[in-house]
């Protein structure tokens, strides 16, 4: 394994993208179930380091093995309770350290979580578990990475963070007594995805993890040597191997560390680069830069499709009540300009019940595999700090890539759609576009991709939506009522052309 630099360089390959790695091997996890399971795998098999980085982190969540956990018969002598398994660890692998990195919002959900706040005095004593709050961002800003880290080895990007509500099975049904979070309250079903990397790939974002950690105010972590047994959970088949990774971030201006938006940049490179189709899971749409990318496509003579799997509504009200406005705003302005039916918006359901959609996944042509902690909302793109990883045809050496993406694609629109994987490259050849193939599936089945049309209103939250005042771009236009020319519809964006043809005809209509 190549020596991989601690992540202080901040300096970018190229536009967008941070670093490239090979990975021996790499498998796209999809939702809570699979999970949470094979992860506590893989800190079964550590040896030297854990390094948890997330959003948020709860210790009181149960893991899928352990003493309540039940297989052929007899049980597993170590605790599915996350707290207790974190101990258990460090009693039982003498030499392994475990780094758990949260954002400080967590500081406030103690006075909720109080069996977490009993687990943090548990782990005390115990020297080789280091628990920190990360406060290095800006006030408003969030700390919004989803990164595990094993031996240098193993590592894991995506959506999921190891918290409550995230388990849930892929049939997502409506009612499911085991989904219920610490306090036995239910909850609705959840959709995510992650991606397991090993290799250089992951000693690359062991570098971005001891990075944020510094920067977080824990002490330099060492690195480690390449003389480890793989954490790769035992029996786990890969979906590429031998492949290269690319990795992308985002993180804003704090003290003396500067802004990257590689993020942004990305996704702006790749919507540019579709010739056929983008699909995309995502819990928002509210980035201006990306609808503006989008909205380019869209009025070109032959633009590719776009197709969004979402979220009804966002997780909770200030998010709903910040997000769904402009969502509905940047839709209308995007379907004035979609003259070829070529952008869709998809509510997952099972029978009546919306599954929520937290994944951060995107796929161009079946030659772009792309996953990570970003949404597609201005947050992401400049506020927040995130990590995408992705695999392009384009790069040398993986080109064999395209089968795995498109088979992934095709897994993700059965769960969806309801019907059996292995049948889906036949449904795919029957039909031209994504969209008809959706829409000849119906709501048949329980699982089915609903048409999504957000309406707009004329509330004083469609007016802030506008302005950006709660989703904006730099820190410090955070709840800054600005004008409407530096908010959603910049003037001479093709945004705001399409929104000023609509304006015209409701005049003249």
């Amino acid at each position: 394994m190549p020596d991989i630099d601690d992540g202080l360089d901040d300096n970018s390959v190229e536009p967008g993208v941070w670093r490239y790695a090979r990975a021996r091997r790499v498998r796209v996890v999809v939702d809570g179930e699979d999970y949470f399971d094979l992860i506590q795998q893989a800190m079964l098999n550590a040896q030297q380091r854990i390094l948890l980085i997330g959003w948020d982190f709860d210790t009181r969540i149960h893991l899928s093995r352990g003493r309540r956990w039940w297989q052929k018969g007899w049980r597993r002598n170590y605790p599915s309770r996350l707290g207790s398994f974190i101990v258990w660890l460090s009693r039982n692998r003498p030499n392994l350290e475990i780094r758990i990195l949260k954002w400080s919002y967590g500081v406030f959900q103690f006075f909720s979580r109080g069996a977490m706040m009993l687990d943090l005095l548990r782990w005390w004593p115990h020297r080789r578990i280091d628990f920190k709050f990360d406060t290095a961002h800006p006030v408003a800003c969030s700390h919004h990475q989803k990164i595990v880290v094993i031996d240098c080895d193993f590592a894991v990007c995506g959506g999921i963070d190891l918290t409550t509500g995230r388990w849930d099975t892929r049939e997502h049904r409506p009612k499911d007594s085991r989904r219920r979070g610490p306090s036995k309250r239910p909850y609705g079903p959840w959709h995510d995805v992650a991606m397991f990397v090993e290799g250089d790939a992951a000693a690359a974002l062991d570098g971005l993890g001891r990075s944020r950690w510094i920067q977080a105010g824990g002490k330099a972590l060492p690195v480690l040597g390449s003389n480890v047994q793989s954490a790769w959970p035992e029996g786990l088949s890969a979906d590429f191997e031998d492949i290269e990774v690319g990795i992308s971030r985002t993180r804003a201006a704090y003290g003396e560390v500067p802004k990257i938006d590689e993020v942004e940049q990305l996704f702006l490179d790749q919507i540019a680069a579709a010739k056929l189709f983008v699909y995309v899971e995502n819990q928002f749409l509210t980035s201006r830069t990306i609808c503006e990318a989008i909205a380019k496509r869209l009025a070109e003579d032959n633009p590719p499709e776009f197709v969004f799997v979402m979220p009804l509504e966002a997780e909770s009200w200030l998010e709903n009540s910040a997000m769904s406005p402009a969502r509905a705003r940047l839709y209308e302005a995007l379907q004035e300009l979609d003259c070829l039916d070529r952008f869709h918006l998809f509510v997952p359901y099972n029978e009546d019940t919306p599954i929520y959609v937290h994944a951060k996944l995107m796929i161009v042509d079946d030659r772009i595999l792309r996953i990570g902690s970003a949404n597609m909302n201005n947050r992401s793109m400049g506020l927040d700090s995130e990590c995408d990883v992705f695999i392009d045809c384009a790069r040398k050496g993986n080109a064999k890539a395209e089968e795995g993406i498109r088979a992934l694609r095709y897994a993700l629109l059965a769960e969806h759609l309801g019907v059996r994987e292995e049948n889906m490259p036949e449904i795919a050849a029957r039909h031209d576009s994504m969209a008809s193939l959706i829409a000849a599936a119906g709501d048949s089945t329980h699982r089915h991709l609903r048409p999504f049309h957000p309406t707009v209103d004329e509330s004083l939250l469609s007016a802030l939506a506008d302005r950006q005042l709660f989703d904006p771009e730099e820190p410090e236009h955070l709840f800054t009522v600005r004008e409407p020319r530096h908010g959603l519809f910049r003037p001479g964006s093709v945004l705001a052309k399409a929104r000023n043809a609509l304006s015209r005809k409701r005049r003249f209509s």
